[in-house]
């Protein structure tokens, strides 16, 4: 008796084991592993660190000033007496918005964008891509400086100073994305199965879609996960020139900026953000490579 396969069930589960495959490479890198776990556990600590911190981000105690790291206060407090670890703890709620949803946008802009540049081709091709090169010729720190300018950077409303400086990232940092796909969709559209799609009848959008996204998606996941990083070190360092976050606000690249001038007489104030900020951008570098590890098939582990 024979017995009919549906349609599409031979790609369903070759997609399946291939993410199977994947996850287990992935398991293989311990360091991955481990900095995804931290990673997790930093960002549950932010989502409840009403929780978790000892005090609350704006409560003073104006006898307690400029403590070092004590019982009471494990990193110490700043000049208005507030706890730096809660401040800290808080800080990490900025870092990581701007860093996951800056990225966010950007793929959402920059994935369609070079998909149809690479799929159309032609005078499309062209011009995206002479726009591209322009906007890659504009420093992106400068840029983002002056948009922070002419935006305000909030004036002491916290989310449109998140937005601001999302949108600041996202206007130039979709073209790394954009040229990612472009040359994957190059390569893809030649394959047999878009050859195949084509011949019977397939419009680019259904092709784009169900063939080319889903194909070039391998390189923008890594791509993703290693901006992350970059994207925090933008906004700290935003917020260190006094573009981004406003006080009272925590943030680590403010309390850097903020406290610059006291390095000397109390290191704590800059110490510890300064070592999250970093140890987070390692464990987002190390994911980030664990990641690619694990969908590169070209890769032996």
């Amino acid at each position: 008796m024979a017995v009919s396969i549906p349609a599409g069930a031979h790609v369903k589960t070759k997609r399946s084991s291939s993410l199977a495959l994947a996850g287990r490479r992935f398991l293989r890198r311990k360091w991955a592993v481990a900095a995804g776990v931290l990673i997790l556990l930093e960002v549950l600590v932010a989502i409840f660190a009403p929780l978790v911190a000892p005090y609350g981000p704006y409560y003073s105690d104006y006898t307690a000033t400029y403590q070092k790291p004590n019982s009471r206060h494990l990193m110490g407090t700043d000049d208005l007496g507030r706890d730096v670890f809660s401040r800290v703890i808080y800080g990490a709620r900025i870092s990581y918005a701007v860093g996951v949803f800056s990225q966010v946008v950007i793929v959402l802009i920059g994935l369609p964008i070079g998909a149809i540049a690479g799929l159309l081709g032609g005078w499309v091709d062209f011009v995206i891509m002479r726009i591209i090169d322009v906007l890659s010729s504009i420093p992106g720190l400068l840029l983002y400086i002056l948009l922070m300018v002419a935006l305000g950077g909030g004036h002491g409303n916290v989310y449109q100073a998140l937005g601001n400086i999302i949108l600041a990232m996202s206007l130039t940092g979709w073209i790394g994305i954009a040229r990612l796909v472009r040359g994957q969709v190059l390569s893809i559209k030649e394959s047999d199965f878009v050859r195949a799609s084509r011949s019977m009848g397939a419009k680019n959008g259904w092709i784009i879609k169900t063939h080319i996204m889903r194909n070039a998606l391998t390189p923008v996941v890594v791509s993703m996960t290693l901006g992350v990083p970059g994207a925090m070190f933008g906004e700290a360092g935003l917020s260190f020139l006094g573009l981004g976050i406003s006080p009272p606000t925590p943030s680590w690249g403010q309390m850097i900026g903020i406290y610059q001038s006291y390095a000397r007489a109390w290191p704590h104030l800059i110490l510890y953000p300064a070592i999250f900020l970093a140890i987070t951008m390692l464990f987002w570098i190390i994911l980030g490579d664990g990641v690619r590890d694990a969908l590169d098939p070209n890769i032996r582990m």
